[in-house]
């Protein structure tokens, strides 16, 4: 694989197009398309609704793609271009599988072997399948999408968290690097490869969303949200939608909601999405003095989900271990105002736009609330802010720029790569840039 040559300058706001390659000439053509996902359809999650806009809008484009993912017994298996493969429980409860490396022959053959380019969303089995086939049995490019804070999720594993942090950085970088290319999904993320020792080249590429159909939610849905779960009309709301699990930090949610009960005795929480700890989280609630004013209302279908956003005037953000947080982006396309805590992938996703307020702690959180609840200009400037920062989570752009990636590794394998529309490509990142004067700024409400 080339390597870029380009210096160590760092753009944090000034996101590259991934034009560059559409741009220098080289030939354009329809692509078979391999995706691997260590999880699937009826899973929702951050990572299921990254493979399947991807695939949909590269199939549009006219692209053959073909979704690879583990069989899941008593969910809806998925209609159309999916290889199921066989899986098995996991010792754990979880809605998880054990995926078992098997691809018929048939599937193989009529397709695997006719790929352009194998796009792996997974470092673990199915990952591990799309690098066999990608660099040995077919010899195309391999793409891996970067998407999980591997050691946030350290306390799943049996072992200790520090042994298995380390495990997590170990795997990463070796896969990283045997990758043609990666593709993260904010400039704070691609530093901390960086400093992992991954040196494949990078692409900063936002997971994208059908950010129309969070702008076209009307006021007739939001008011039946509000009236399906007894929430008054004038009632002051925030929304949480999330996992119910520890590395969400949903109590700091709670806790910043109690907060804010004691200077806004009406606000309520409408709190979206199913988990292990929602009983756990239940019974906080009721123990803080705020049951009655936290709404669980488990998942919700994604058609639906437009709606929640809408009917909500504000949306708090918790987390800390996500690469980007998919919600802040459809909070964003709603126009709705953002209170996160602050880290380096927050502060990216926010970039300029000052729409909300980036906090350290729930104290914070609760201040910040309060303001934009009682301040009808603030929330409407932040409003403003919030819709203009959609635009870059666009999935039909986004599907574009990683479109860019194949075409650059696929010209780079070839030799044909100029090394400038490379460059532009596959930024240099900094590996200091999220600890360092480079770190995005946003400014908060006061």
């Amino acid at each position: 694989m080339r390597r870029s040559a380009k210096g160590t300058g760092v753009q944090p706001q000034e996101r590259k197009t991934c034009n560059a390659f559409h741009d220098a000439g080289y030939p354009q053509r329809d692509l078979k398309i391999a995706i691997f996902t260590e999880v699937y359809r009826p899973i929702v999650n951050g990572v299921v609704a990254s493979v399947d806009s991807l695939a949909d809008h590269l199939r549009r484009a006219g692209h053959d793609v073909y979704t690879f993912a583990p069989h899941i017994p008593k969910g809806a298996e998925t209609l159309g271009r999916v290889f199921r493969m066989p899986s098995l429980p996991l010792p754990a409860r979880t809605e998880y599988r054990l995926t078992l490396p098997l691809v018929s022959r048939k599937n193989k053959r009529a397709f695997l072997s006719q790929c352009d380019v194998i796009h792996s969303h997974s470092l673990f089995i199915t990952g591990w399948m799309a690098s066999y086939y990608a660099r040995r049995r077919f010899r195309v490019p391999l793409v891996f999408t970067y998407h999980t804070l591997l050691e946030s999720y350290a306390h799943y594993s049996p072992l200790s968290q520090r042994l298995t942090a380390q495990l997590t950085r170990e795997l990463t970088r070796g896969y990283a690097n045997a990758a043609d290319a990666v593709i993260v999904p904010t400039q704070a993320v691609a530093a901390q490869l960086r400093q992992q020792g991954v040196n494949a080249p990078i692409c900063v590429v936002p997971t994208g969303i059908e950010i129309d159909a969070f702008r076209a939610a009307d006021a007739t849905s939001a008011t039946a949200v509000r009236a399906q779960h007894g929430i008054p009309l004038d009632a002051p709301l925030v929304l949480l939608v999330s996992r119910l699990a520890q590395e969400k930090n949903i109590p700091l949610a709670l806790l910043a909601m109690r907060r804010l009960r004691e200077r806004l005795p009406a606000a309520q929480l409408l709190l979206v999405g199913a988990g292990p700890l929602a009983e756990t989280l239940k019974a906080q609630a009721e123990a803080a003095g705020i049951g009655s004013a936290v709404i669980f209302a488990g998942n919700v279908d994604s058609a639906e989900l437009p709606a929640y956003y809408s009917a909500a005037d504000t949306f708090m953000f918790p987390s800390t271990t996500e690469t980007q947080g998919l919600v802040l982006a459809e909070a964003f396309a709603s126009g709705l105002p953002v209170v996160a805590i602050d880290t380096p992938q927050t502060r990216d996703v926010f970039g300029i736009h000052l729409a909300g307020a980036l906090v350290p702690d729930g104290e914070a959180m609760a201040a910040a609330l309060f303001d934009l609840l009682t301040s009808p200009d603030r929330r409407a400037a932040a409003a403003a802010h919030a819709r203009a920062g959609a635009v870059q989570f666009d999935a039909r752009a986004t599907s574009g720029r990683v479109l860019a990636v194949y075409n650059a590794v696929l010209a780079n394998k070839a030799g044909l790569a100029d090394m400038s529309a490379f460059d532009e490509l596959f930024e240099v990142v900094d590996p200091g840039y999220e600890l360092g004067e480079n770190a995005s700024k946003v400014s908060r409400i006061k």
